[in-house]
């Protein structure tokens, strides 16, 4: 999708992280292109705060998160790291973003091309969803460097599977696009060339599911990990209450009539 002149602008500052809201959607690009987008603290507390940015914009309904220049980010910056000034904040900052991530309401969707190693594909599976180009390559690597993925050992086994995750994690296994897609790691794989239409396409999906329905679809899945399925039952039925009353439900509804797709962005009026 293509950038706007002030996107474009704000790209050149040396900010670690961009952050622009238009039309629904918030866009938060990892801006360390020189050294493959590499996390420091500075990155990871800028990246929380646009995060909690986007969570609190009540006109998102969206947030796209992807890396500036030749990749999507390439994990911890290592002399960063070698030089000891990797610690505590850091990861209290990277907790925050990523858990901001996974509890908002809107849609977290993340742009995957070049390498996505490390912290980078940890990132994007706080994420919901996960466009990859067909020449990216995911991976961890982090107990070659001495520490755990952090940001995925808590996350990875609810998606692929704790056999795969363990493969993932411990051995440090580099896979193709294809190969992510195939264990349910990506969502959707495009060609480099296509990832402009193939994000708009997905962008516009969205458009026309209900926003409040997703953000409790959001809230209970994760909700299920932690609990008794059936202990949900009630927050289930209030969830169901509370989007048959939302002005989203009036909209499906009058769309049905009219024989069309409903839309949900921008808002309908009363």
């Amino acid at each position: 999708m293509a950038e706007s002149a002030a996107a474009k602008s704000d790209r050149s500052t040396s900010a670690p992280v961009t952050y622009e809201a238009r039309d629904g959607v918030s866009w938060i690009t990892l801006n360390r292109p020189a050294v493959l987008n590499a996390l420091d603290t500075a990155l990871a507390a800028t990246l929380a705060d646009c995060v909690e940015r986007a969570a609190d914009d009540a006109s998102t309904f969206a947030l796209v998160v992807r890396g500036a220049g030749r990749a999507f980010c390439s994990g911890m910056d290592r002399t960063a790291l070698a030089h000891g000034t990797i610690g505590e904040p850091f990861y209290r900052h990277w907790i925050r973003a990523l858990n901001r991530l996974e509890d908002m309401s809107k849609v977290a969707l993340a742009v995957l091309h070049g390498h996505a190693i490390g912290g980078g594909l940890q990132l994007a599976v706080a994420c919901d969803l996960r466009l990859a180009t067909s020449d990216a390559v995911v991976g961890l690597g982090a107990s070659r460097h001495g520490i755990i993925p952090d940001g995925s050992v808590l996350r990875l086994a609810r998606l692929i599977g704790l056999a795969r995750a363990k493969e993932l994690s411990l051995l440090n296994d580099e896979i193709s696009a294809e190969a992510a897609r195939a264990i349910g790691l990506v969502t959707r794989v495009c060609a480099p060339g296509d990832v402009d239409a193939a994000l708009t396409e997905l962008l516009e999906r969205l458009r026309h599911q209900a926003p409040t329905a997703n953000g409790h679809i959001k809230r209970l899945m994760q909700a299920s990990f932690h609990e008794d399925p059936r202990a949900l039952i009630e927050d289930v039925v209030r969830a169901q209450d509370d989007c048959m009353r939302s002005w989203e439900t009036r909209e499906a509804n009058q769309a049905w009539e009219e024989k069309r797709e409903p839309v949900f962005h921008p808002k309908s009026a009363p």
